[in-house]
């Protein structure tokens, strides 16, 4: 797979332990990546290199193998962006910003403009000045998608929409995807990126910690389900057998319990010798994922101290 974005030892240090560092990440031709993290962590400053508004302390964003701050001008305009903080240019209305948009990216056909304004349920009349934060949110979604861009950059663009708008968002972003588009979307809703994306990394305070396969994660080997027994009794029975267990919770006789697909039929099996309250499978998640990982790293920090 041709890698089309490429973050190599990628720094803009602010100083402070303000910043990115050393950031290594390769997305393919047609993948989307999903960025994660909270305020702060470097997702914007992130995207900014990749778009060459940025002069990187060390290391490199590449685009196509251009060097975004010596080559963005080259690329910018086969890039459908979506800032973090939406600015619009000195005009009356969003007809009037999509037009001049056209204009810039030499766009002739405004029919898929026209087809993301009713599905976005967006009135682009309205004064740009008088736009809510979603309906500003909604004019730039268009403006970056209506020329078919080849790649697609987003910064928590659902930002100020909806649930329902949100939504309808996530469905055209997946279109884009089954058309083969590179798209990269930063977001701080772990749930949007699991169901959207092909990998997710993580950014916090600056590092990327992990870049998750969201396959990976839904086709874990081992599922994990929680058993809460009507007696003391049976709880210490069977937490005597030979299951694995992963979490024990005694005050509530309940234990957490981890089995391969293969071992799910013998569980239930076994069960029918007890007395159950309930038992429930515990998802793993994307957040969960990365919550895991924090923790690993949190406790390795303390076993070096």
């Amino acid at each position: 797979m041709k890698n089309v974005i490429e973050l190599l030892g990628l720094t803009k240090d602010y100083g402070e332990g303000r910043g990115i560092f050393d950031l290594n990440m390769t997305i393919g031709e047609g993948e989307m990546m999903g960025y994660v993290g909270t305020n702060g962590s470097g997702k914007t400053t992130t995207i900014r290199n990749i778009m060459g508004f940025l002069k990187p302390t060390s290391g490199c964003a590449k685009v196509n193998g251009l060097t975004a701050w010596e080559h963005s001008s080259e690329y910018i305009k086969n890039i459908g962006y979506v800032a973090g903080e939406i600015a619009f240019p000195d005009l009356k209305t969003g007809t009037e910003f999509l037009k001049s948009q056209a204009d810039f990216l030499g766009l002739k056909d405004m029919s898929y403009a026209d087809e993301l304004v009713q599905r976005l349920q967006l009135d682009p009349s309205a004064s740009l000045k008088r736009m809510s934060k979603g309906m500003k949110q909604k004019t730039a979604l268009v403006a970056a998608l209506m020329a078919d861009p080849a790649i697609i950059i987003l910064d928590e663009p659902t930002t100020g929409l909806d649930p329902l708008m949100r939504d309808s968002f996530l469905e055209i972003i997946k279109e884009e995807h089954k058309k083969g588009k590179t798209i990269f979307m930063s977001s701080h809703m772990f749930n949007e990126l699991e169901t959207t994306c092909d990998r997710v990394a993580m950014i916090s305070n600056g590092h990327i910690i992990d870049i998750a396969d969201i396959e990976k994660i839904h086709k874990r080997p081992v599922k994990e389900f929680k058993i809460e027994f009507m007696t003391e009794a049976d709880y210490k029975r069977f937490k005597n057998g030979k299951y694995r267990i992963t979490r024990d919770q005694p005050q509530y006789n309940q234990l957490t319990v981890g089995v391969t697909r293969e071992e799910l039929p013998q569980l239930l099996k076994d069960l029918t010798g007890f007395e159950i309250r309930f038992i429930s499978e515990v998802i793993y998640d994307l957040e969960r994922h990365f919550s895991e990982i924090i923790a690993q790293q949190k406790e390795s920090k303390r076993n070096v101290q």
